[in-house]
């Protein structure tokens, strides 16, 4: 450890840690993840670049959100610039004219908010009017999170003394079809009015703040033991830092319903491998007990029905919450990337692979490449049901394409539904994801080499390559990426399917 953070974990703050809408929502989900990011922050994962789009998706719907309250001013001091945003905050609140404010900067008993919108409701008497709390979310339904959320903003509100009349939801409504030119938002956002829920939530935030405030003095963080509370609503970003010292088979890491790994905690097991013989476990889990090698009989048949030439193929999709191409709906997942090895009867292997990089609609182009591709004749190797479901989206939304793609679809050979049925090794440790068969499959083979390692990466920077990035450079070295991201995939898929048939063999 360096002196600096020597000095920060030894010394307690001069002054008590101001909490902010996000610490406080940290602080729900753990103690100890509220103290650890006030006071040891140094000690979080950053954020990947999945993750980042994320965030960057949610500014990008805020700021889509504002344009739906015409006349509403930004209050744009930045989250260092404190006094300069509650004052700002301050003058808009009393000017009439203001229909409503966004990132409304307001801060009592030591607990400082920016709320996405607050739209200004006159009541009817003379002078008086109320404000509606207003949050934007990405999400496409009212969560749990949400209300909580909600429920802080509007206690510091009150608390300030700023007249609330709603507490509202604004979030994504998936039934919006995109006909193209200018947004409708009135119909690509809902506004859910949750006032009775926020109320009910609010009642408990005084002594919520005062529980965390007082951990939060400490010179130490609260001991949390690490758990599923850790994964939901979201991933802690100290979740690496809190289990590095967890065994292999921490029974934390056994794969299937949570209530039965909450179970088995409480009974005091702490490994994989304590658990009792007579404990009824799901298939996956009691695989993950036995921690051996399974080859099915079946397996050799189902490898043999396999006919030349084998394609391998990936798709690449991304899935804008507002819709960018006409006729498609927020979340629509639209194909912009695939890859396909080929396998012919000697065995020789061909690539073929289609990227379309422009910001135009990309699903035309990447059919016709994909029918072209994968010709009339044979085994069309995939893994997961995810191709199949994106071909039948591209059928329903392009019929002269539906013949060929039926086609195609009768082809279709799931390498994982395959593996799931017949093999199992224990170095998958529960998962069944291409990233974690592989490797134990064909122990040369990986993505460490690679910039873009998993598909939320890809489409978060096919995303940055046609819609932002403007420099050809960068542009350029994000498309080899995204090449060689899904090329890999594929080729993966060529290297498992022989891995296979050497066990099947070998059994």
């Amino acid at each position: 450890m360096n002196k600096m953070e020597e000095q920060t974990d030894s010394s307690e703050p001069a002054t008590p840690p101001r909490l902010s809408k996000s610490k406080f929502l940290a602080g729900l989900q753990c103690l100890k993840r509220v103290y650890l990011e006030i006071h040891r922050p140094y000690l979080a994962t950053p954020p990947d670049m999945a993750t980042q789009a994320m965030l960057d998706m949610g500014r990008e719907i805020g700021l889509v959100a504002q344009r739906r309250f015409p006349g509403g001013v930004l209050v744009a001091a930045g989250v260092r610039q404190r006094e300069a945003a509650l004052a700002r905050t301050a003058a808009l609140l009393e000017d009439p004219t203001v229909p409503a404010i966004f990132e409304a900067a307001i801060e009592c008993h030591g607990v400082l908010v920016r709320v996405d919108i607050l739209e200004r409701k006159p009541d009817g008497g003379a002078d008086a009017s109320g404000w509606r709390l207003i949050e934007v979310k990405s999400s496409t339904k009212v969560k749990d999170l949400h209300l909580s959320d909600l429920a802080i903003q509007s206690y510091v509100l009150l608390q300030a003394g700023i007249r609330l009349v709603g507490s509202c939801l604004m979030h994504i409504n998936t039934g919006y079809r995109y006909e193209g030119g200018e947004l409708d938002l009135e119909h690509l956002f809902r506004v859910d009015d949750v006032s009775d829920a926020v109320a009910t939530r609010r009642a408990q935030v005084p002594g919520l703040l005062a529980e965390m405030k007082e951990r939060l003095a400490a010179l130490e963080p609260p001991a949390v033991e690490p758990g599923h509370h850790c994964l939901s609503p979201y991933e802690c970003p100290f979740w690496a830092h809190c289990t590095k010292d967890k065994p292999r088979r921490w029974i934390y890491r056994l794969s299937g319903p949570k209530a039965t790994v909450g179970r088995l905690a409480q009974q005091g097991i702490a490994t994989i491998d304590e658990i009792p013989a007579e404990m009824p476990l799901s298939l996956i889990q009691h695989r993950m007990k036995d921690n051996v090698e399974r080859i099915s009989s079946r397996l050799r048949p189902a490898l043999e029905s396999i006919r030349h030439p084998v394609h391998h193929i990936d798709f690449e999709t991304i899935m804008p919450a507002v819709p960018r191409f006409s006729l498609t709906r927020p979340y629509q997942a639209i194909p912009m990337q695939w890859s396909n090895h080929v396998e012919d009867q000697s065995g020789v292997v061909a690539h073929h692979e289609f990227l379309h990089d422009q910001p135009t609609e990309p699903r035309r182009r990447w059919a016709e490449s994909l029918i072209e591709s994968l010709g009339e004749q044979g085994t069309i190797c995939v893994y997961s049901a995810y191709e199949e479901a994106v071909i039948r989206q591209v059928m329903g939304d392009f019929p002269e394409f539906r013949s060929a793609l039926r086609s195609i679809l009768k082809r279709l050979w799931d390498v994982q539904a395959v593996i799931r049925a017949h093999y199992y090794h224990p170095d998958f440790e529960g998962s069944y994801s291409l990233k974690s068969v592989l490797p134990a499959l064909v122990r040369s083979a990986g993505y460490e080499d690679l910039t873009i390692r998993e598909g939320g990466q890809a489409a978060a920077a096919y995303y940055h390559m046609v819609f932002v990035e403007t420099d050809w450079i960068e542009r350029t070295a994000i498309r080899e990426a995204l090449m060689r991201y899904c090329a890999r995939d594929t080729w993966a898929l060529v290297q498992v399917r022989k891995a296979l048939k050497d066990k099947a063999i070998s059994s």
